[in-house]
C-alpha cells in the first residue's frame, strides 16, 4: 500500500488515501493506520467497499468489540453490527417524537461513546450505508487540541479531578421518559480521570461527554457549568471537522481525544450508518484513566 494523507482540520484528522480497508490485516496496512490514529486522532477513508464481515475484522484489529446487548441475546444468538438508523424493520422510518428518534437526537449532543460503561470505547469505526441529500453530518472536535490551547486557569479547575458519567444523564437532556428506559440504566455510574493521556505519545486530552454530570469537588450545578464551559472551548469552530457523508465513507476516531455529534436530517428520509465501537484496554491507557488525581 502507498498511503497518502490530507488534513481534515489544521489541528487534527486526516483523509487517508491508497488504502482498501477490506484488505487491511495485522501485517498489512494496520500498523500504518494505527500510527496515523495515534498521531492524528481521526481518520477518513472515502468511498470504501467493505462488507459487514470485513467491518468486524477491521474493528477487531483495534481491540475487543464492544457488545452493549450481550445480556439481552438468547444463547447462540449472534452479535449484530449496531446501526445508527431511523429505518424500521418494515423499511419505514421512525416518527420524529418516537423514542428511537429521540435517542438519535441525543447523539446531537457532544459526546464520547461509552464513557458510562465499565470499559469505555477506544474508537468507533463508522460506515455510511444509506445517506440523505441534506443534513445528517457527523462532526468531530479535538479535545487534545482544545486542552492544549485552554488557559491554564481553566485547566486548573479540573486537572487531577475525577468525573462521573451516566448514560441516562445525556438522554434526560432530551426526554425524562427516554432516560428512564432500562437500556440507559444498565451500568452503574462510572468515575474517570478528567484527562486521558495517550500512552504512545504522552499527549493529554480532556475526557468529558454529554454523559458527564459531576466533577469531584463541585456540586452538580457547578459541575455542569464547568463541563459545559470546557466542552464549549473544545468545540470552537477551529477545533471541529464536519463530515458530509457519501455511501462507503468510513470514519475512525480516537474516543480518548475526540468528541463527536450527529446533526439533524429530514426524519422521513432513511439514513443508516454501521457503527462498531472497540473497547479500550490497559495498553490504551485505561488503567491510568481510572487512577483519579493523575494526569500522566
Amino acid at each position: 500500500m502507498t498511503i497518502t494523507t490530507t488534513p481534515l482540520n489544521p489541528h487534527f484528522g486526516v483523509a487517508v488515501e491508497g488504502v482498501a480497508l477490506s484488505d487491511v490485516s495485522t501485517g498489512e496496512g494496520y500498523p500504518e493506520i494505527r500510527a496515523l490514529f495515534e498521531e492524528h486522532s481521526a481518520l477518513l477513508f472515502r468511498r470504501q467497499e467493505i462488507t459487514d464481515a470485513q467491518h468486524m475484522a477491521l474493528a477487531t484489529l483495534f481491540g475487543p468489540i464492544e457488545d452493549r446487548k450481550a445480556d439481552e441475546r438468547k444463547p447462540g444468538q449472534a452479535f449484530e453490527i449496531p446501526k445508527v438508523s431511523n429505518v424500521k424493520d418494515d423499511g419505514s422510518t421512525t416518527a420524529e417524537m418516537d423514542h428511537h428518534t429521540l435517542h438519535l437526537k441525543a447523539n446531537f449532543l457532544w459526546h464520547c461513546d461509552s464513557t458510562f460503561m465499565p470499559q469505555p470505547a477506544l474508537t468507533n469505526l463508522l460506515i455510511a450505508r444509506v445517506v440523505t441529500e441534506t443534513g445528517g453530518a457527523t462532526e468531530l472536535a479535538s479535545t487534545r487540541a482544545g486542552w492544549a490551547a485552554m488557559p491554564e486557569a481553566l485547566k486548573k479547575r479540573i486537572r487531577g479531578r475525577g468525573v462521573w458519567h451516566a448514560y441516562r444523564h445525556s438522554r434526560a437532556k432530551i426526554s425524562p421518559e427516554l432516560a428512564a428506559q432500562a437500556m440507559f440504566n444498565k451500568w452503574p455510574d462510572q468515575h474517570w480521570n478528567a484527562i486521558w493521556t495517550n500512552p504512545v505519545n504522552g499527549r493529554e486530552a480532556l475526557y468529558l461527554a454529554s454523559h458527564s454530570f459531576k466533577v469531584d469537588g463541585y456540586d452538580e450545578a457547578e459541575s455542569q457549568a464547568l463541563i459545559d464551559e470546557m466542552i464549549g472551548f473544545c468545540t470552537r469552530p477551529e477545533y471541529v471537522y464536519s463530515h458530509q457523508w457519501q455511501v462507503g465513507d468510513v470514519l475512525i476516531w480516537d474516543q480518548r481525544a475526540v468528541l463527536h455529534r450527529g446533526t439533524p436530517w429530514p426524519y422521513d428520509k432513511p439514513r443508516t450508518l454501521s457503527s462498531i465501537c472497540v473497547s479500550a484496554r490497559p495498553v490504551d491507557g485505561l488503567d491510568a484513566l481510572a487512577r483519579i488525581g493523575e494526569t500522566a
